[in-house]
């Protein structure tokens, strides 16, 4: 198989910082915040009102913009479909022209960016696991047309004005992520992609959703590792979303995975930032030195649909 490699990772959060306890009292969550708090997380991140997502996603790749190179496609993902749209609704309603639903922000962010040869894909019905499916979806492009050379994976969201900042019991931020797959060598080669959907749980409550996530999240993975060839004893980091620690505890006994090893370094400061988690979690450990050459990272992530992906990455 064409190795594919994943490299120069950029991130964006709201530009609106506050604590636990301040989004509780503001009324942006269900659970106490003693109970977020109990759950590892400390702060969150929501964009000024009125602000659109795609500026998230703007300053997400203007941080790896001396990296982007020339790139042949840009796959864009959102977890809310009305995020990926930059048109405006009040435009719409006056003239009654759906051409103001149909403003794409991939193609915004490719025409903004001068990436004048890349085509683009939007993604927008995997919830959270969005930018695994990116990865996915990107490295099958490159390895079936070659020319493409290079693709960027853009995930960017943030909840309406006035929304509740909570989903099944997480505290939720407003942020964005990109990176660049390529041909050429760099940082991480991607061993394994795999996916699952549920659509007969596309409406599950939060209680139905985590009473799923340890059955399927073991799946995805087992799944995933048989496709690469790996067990879990070949894994060095798991690198998942930013959820309840105490739910990670659980499961990292379950599958027989030192939770040390377990790595989301970024849940206190950043909160669950939608789709964009793993590649925040991922760049963070990259950062400090933690990955060495040669380790394999397993990076999984579960979202509503009900959707579970996970993606196997080697440290080159």
């Amino acid at each position: 198989m064409t190795p594919v490699y994943v490299d120069h990772v950029g991130t964006a959060l709201g530009g609106r910082a506050q604590t636990v306890e301040e989004a509780a009292d503001r009324g942006l969550t269900r659970s106490p915040a003693a109970v977020l708090r109990n759950a590892g997380f400390v702060h969150h991140h929501i964009s000024e009102p009125g602000a659109p997502a795609y500026d998230l996603a703007r300053h997400a790749v203007e941080a790896i913009r001396p990296a982007l190179g020339d790139v042949g496609a840009i796959v864009y993902a959102t977890c809310l479909p009305r995020n990926g749209n930059v048109g405006s609704e009040a435009a719409f309603r006056d003239s009654r022209d759906v051409k103001h639903l149909m403003d794409f922000p991939a193609s915004r962010l490719q025409a903004d960016f001068d990436l004048d040869r890349a085509t683009v894909v939007g993604l927008n019905q995997q919830a959270c696991t969005g930018t695994l499916g990116a990865l996915r979806i990107a490295a099958a492009l490159l390895r079936d047309e070659p020319s493409l050379d290079r693709a960027l994976c853009v995930t960017a969201d943030r909840f309406p004005d006035g929304a509740l900042y909570e989903q099944a019991y997480n505290l939720i931020s407003d942020g964005a992520a990109a990176c660049v797959l390529s041909l050429d060598r760099g940082a991480y080669r991607l061993l394994a992609c795999h996916a699952i959907t549920n659509g007969a749980l596309s409406l599950a409550s939060d209680d139905e959703a985590v009473g799923h996530f340890f059955a399927y999240s073991h799946r995805v993975i087992q799944q995933t590792l048989s496709k690469a060839g790996l067990t879990m004893d070949d894994i060095a980091w798991v690198v998942p979303q930013n959820m309840n620690v105490t739910a990670w505890q659980i499961f990292a006994r379950l599958l027989c995975f030192d939770f040390d090893r377990v790595a989301f370094p970024t849940l206190p400061e950043a909160a669950h930032v939608i789709s964009a988690d793993n590649l925040l979690n991922l760049s963070r450990i990259t950062e400090e030195g933690r990955v060495q050459p040669g380790e394999r990272v397993l990076l999984v992530m579960s979202g509503f649909g009900l959707n579970w992906q996970c993606v196997i990455l080697e440290r080159t």
